[in-house]
């Protein structure tokens, strides 16, 4: 099977041409899922002034005809300026090049959220049997970077819909992954939109959600005096992070440092000169 990297430099392999639009049907692998309209329209008019500079890339159909590999919004704004053909680089891939050379191009172009990538890559493995190093390898990143992506899908639906519209970011993600509980992953969600929490303070908050989930259990004698202890440590370890929260509100680039060792947690703040 042919690399990616072949697919796209083989000589022997692509074709220029021009082909007629209503010729090319749309790849079922896209794994962009939305598009925005008026950004639609801005390409449309710019390919009415100066038409397509880019061609599209598209494979043969068995039965006939051509299928998109990649340039969904061109060949969407093709459609909307009016077009009858476009040109077209015409490759040989089969079924799993060309869901990788889609995932490839929005992946270079910055086209798609953090899960629209890990779903692609979801997609890529699951429909051809790849294992996360080929996947990776098929796209030009690393084992942990897909596997890292491939995490964001344990949160539900929901969850990823309630991120998407509040635009939080992928380490806002990252940090409710630490919660094992549906329901306190979206509850958590709506507290930092609510509260409209940077990444700092959605961590601190949600290791503060942590603590309180870890009660130790009391054993005979001294018992109680050891649950006070460790509750009042998280006392101060919480008001101690929000007091930091605080200063990075103001705009101080303040930090906490947390080393945990067999002789005890060391905590390292670092708080930055402020120049007149």
């Amino acid at each position: 099977m042919m690399s990616v990297l072949s697919l796209v430099t083989g000589r022997e392999d692509r074709t220029l041409r021009r082909i007629r639009v209503s010729d090319i049907a749309r790849n079922p692998n896209q794994p962009r899922k939305y598009f925005d309209p008026e950004a639609i329209a801005q390409l449309a008019e710019s390919i009415r002034q100066y038409g397509v500079l880019n061609p599209l890339t598209v494979r043969r159909l068995p039965t006939g005809g051509y299928e998109l590999v990649a340039g969904e919004r061109r060949l969407r704004a093709a459609r909307v300026a009016g077009l009858n053909d476009v040109p077209c680089l015409v490759i040989a891939a089969d079924n799993e090049d060309s869901s990788a050379i889609a995932l490839v191009e929005n992946l270079q172009r910055r086209d798609l959220d953090f899960f629209e990538e890990a779903q692609g890559f979801r997609r890529l493995i699951d429909q051809y049997g790849l294992t996360q190093e080929e996947a990776a390898r098929k796209v030009g990143k690393t084992q942990s970077a897909v596997a890292n992506k491939l995490r964001l899908l344990r949160l539900s639906a929901q969850n990823m819909e309630l991120i998407r519209s509040a635009n939080l970011t992928e380490r806002h993600a990252r940090c409710l992954l630490r919660l094992d509980e549906e329901s306190d992953r979206i509850n958590a969600t709506n507290y930092i939109i609510e509260h409209d929490l940077n990444v700092s303070r959605s961590e601190q908050y949600i290791e503060s959600l942590l603590a309180q989930e870890q009660e130790p259990e009391t054993a005979s004698g001294g018992g109680r005096k050891v649950v006070r202890l460790i509750k009042d440590v998280r006392f101060f370890l919480n008001t101690l992070n929000r007091a930091v929260g605080v200063m990075v509100d103001a705009g101080v680039g303040a930090t906490v440092e947390q080393q945990e060792s067999d002789d005890g947690l060391t905590l390292t703040i670092n708080i930055p000169h402020v120049h007149a």
